[in-house]
């Protein structure tokens, strides 16, 4: 998707008409950029229109290292969504034009999904492409049946967008959502969601948690994650993102792995072993932090220096705290970066 934002955290009444940002992002985008800059070999597939703004997306991507051969071309647009950045009390907020858009449109038999498959160990998805379509939601349900009959490992970041699941004439919202993602969680290894998707997509509620007050139970995300498990028997892992909202400028972030069969762990850890968020203040940009998480979740379950669950979820939840001071979707940061703070290097001083 193109990405249109106002400059610092201005809002867009302020400057338009003017002067604005455009980049680009959308969440499976966001997790191929990050992957790649990690130095892993990424293919990136969707629908675009044949267009001087898909082409300066697709060389983006290119440039950062991801495999576009495998992007459809078809009638319809470039998506878009307008973002501005919260201040304070002001939160965040995120208004999404993709009627029309070429992935919107794009049936199932459009594409070749042996090609997209061809050589790949791994497939991500979201709850958001689904959101968008019958026609994506089909697509995307059929992409994961060829994926899991290939053999091929599965994430899936749940990925709650409540504006975006209005395609059926009769359910929309929760229902919609629940309903579809009922149908692609059965070929998933590894789930991915915020503390609040687990409610929102599968009706699985933590104890004692308010999200809108900024208070956590970190304890009670396990017996989420194993009542998907449950629920879901092919589901090998859990990851969620643990995001305790202060302001908009100041959040708490950390995040739990748990593995099919009662292991859980939780970063980051303070020197006595125990968890204890980062402390995020003055943050550059949160959008795409749940995405940069799920990057550094598969470079580092890719990768066997990181050899344990507690090594895993070290990298990732650094990755996505680094994101926080990174303008954009993409998460610009490198290997070595992550690991420094992953092993507590925090002060953010000047690296000569």
């Amino acid at each position: 998707m193109m990405r249109v934002a106002p400059e610092h955290k201005l809002r867009l009444r302020q400057v338009l008409p003017g002067r604005v940002e455009i980049t680009w992002g959308g969440g499976e985008a966001n997790v191929c950029a990050s992957l790649a800059m990690f130095g892993n070999q990424v293919r990136y597939a969707s629908a675009l229109p044949d267009n001087t703004l898909a082409e300066s997306l697709k060389t983006s991507l290119r440039g950062l290292g991801v495999d576009t051969s495998q992007i459809l071309t078809r009638n319809g647009r470039l998506g878009v969504y307008y973002v501005e950045c919260g201040a304070n009390q002001r939160g965040s907020t995120v208004l999404y034009d993709r009627a029309y858009s070429s992935v919107s449109l794009a049936e199932a038999a459009e594409y070749d999904f042996a090609a997209i498959l061809e050589g790949v160990h791994w497939l991500h998805i979201s709850g958001i492409t689904p959101a968008v379509s019958r026609q994506a939601c089909e697509a995307n349900l059929e992409l994961v049946k060829q994926a899991k009959s290939a053999g091929v490992e599965i994430s899936c970041d749940l990925n709650f967008r409540k504006k975006l699941w209005k395609w059926h004439p009769e359910i929309q919202g929760q229902e919609l959502a629940r309903q579809c993602m009922a149908e692609v969680l059965p070929f998933v290894d590894l789930v991915i969601g915020n503390e609040e998707d687990a409610a929102d997509v599968l009706d699985i509620h933590p104890a004692d948690t308010d999200v809108t007050a900024g208070h956590l139970n970190v304890a009670a995300y396990e017996d989420v994650a194993q009542q998907i498990v449950t629920k879901y028997s092919n589901v090998k892992r859990v990851a969620i993102t643990l995001r305790e909202s202060i302001s908009a400028d100041h959040n708490n972030w950390g995040a739990m792995l748990y593995e099919a069969g009662g292991t859980a762990v939780f970063s980051p850890l303070n020197s006595a072993g125990e968890y204890e968020s980062f402390k995020i203040g003055h943050i550059v940009d949160r959008v795409g932090g749940g995405d940069s998480f799920a990057s550094g979740l598969l470079h580092a379950l890719n990768d066997s220096r990181y050899d344990s669950l507690q090594s895993v979820l070290d990298f990732a939840v650094a990755a996505s705290c680094l994101k926080h001071s990174i303008k954009g979707d993409f998460n610009y940061v490198s290997v070595a970066e992550v690991e420094a703070l992953a092993d507590g290097n925090a002060s953010g001083r000047v690296q000569r």
